[in-house]
């Protein structure tokens, strides 16, 4: 086994062990927020809304809790660990070992899309009582759940490599991944919109995430899951490309 793969085989587990630790924050606080949602949105709106011919309003909000739930800890995983060891000095003992650019960010995106799936599956395992739910497509649910954490947790990696503090890091994603998640077709979907706003709408990369993920579960969304897919996966080729670009330069990590 080379230098190199030991090297990122330790940034993972270094990755792993940093959320696991505090699981009851980084795991156990996300699910009990989204069964919030659900019991809130699903008892108010449950016989009043049907998204979807035969789907239950309950149930049709199942797959997007979940998938949000992946998404914003894919983020919150790469992000905060990056400005972590800026602030604290330490970031320093993961660019001198003998990594590449890729193994950096691989070892990030991996670490992000274990915690963003693990999270998902438990609110998953959670919500799941609440509702009946079909699995239409098992595939497509697998596709857009690793393709959406990895995303994320590109976009953690950039995020964290363009903040300098936490003030910066939080404003990153209050303005523009939480409102992106929420207006994604999360509790909604873009039909039930006006005209403007369905168009503004598939210029939101998170819904085409959100509603591949949810067509696995029940053989119906807004638009075809494969044309989510090649978007999804344009978009991931150039969120990647901008991080390496990033860690090759050293913006922001070399003082």
């Amino acid at each position: 086994m080379s230098v190199v793969s030991v090297g990122f085989r330790t940034l993972f587990y270094k990755e792993m062990l940093r959320f696991w630790k505090v699981a009851t924050q980084t795991i156990a606080a996300p699910i009990l927020t989204a069964m919030l949602y659900l019991l809130i949105f699903g008892h108010v709106l449950e016989g009043r809304v049907e998204v979807y011919p035969g789907v239950s309003y309950t149930a049709f909000l199942v797959p997007g809790l979940v998938m949000m739930s992946v998404l914003q800890n894919a983020f919150a995983n790469a992000s905060s660990s990056l400005i972590q060891s800026k602030i604290t000095g330490n970031l320093v003992f993961i660019l001198l070992p003998p990594l590449s650019h890729w193994e950096i960010l691989l070892a990030y995106v991996a670490a992000s899309v274990v915690r963003g799936v693990a999270v998902g599956a438990g609110v998953f395992a959670i919500t799941a009582w609440f509702a009946h739910l079909s699995f239409a497509a098992p595939l497509w649910i697998i596709v857009f759940a690793l393709l959406g954490a990895a995303i994320l947790g590109t976009l953690g990696v950039i995020a964290g490599i363009w903040a300098d503090k936490f003030d910066q890091l939080a404003a990153f994603q209050n303005f523009l991944i939480m409102p992106a998640t929420f207006l994604a077709g999360v509790f909604y979907s873009i039909h039930s919109l006006p005209a403007f706003w369905q168009a503004v709408s598939h210029f939101n990369p998170f819904f085409y995430m959100i509603d591949g993920f949810r067509h696995g579960f029940f053989g119906q969304s807004d638009i075809s899951p494969w044309t989510s897919l090649a978007i999804v996966s344009a978009f991931f080729a150039v969120l990647a490309a901008v991080a390496i670009n990033l860690l090759r330069r050293g913006y922001k990590l070399r003082h």
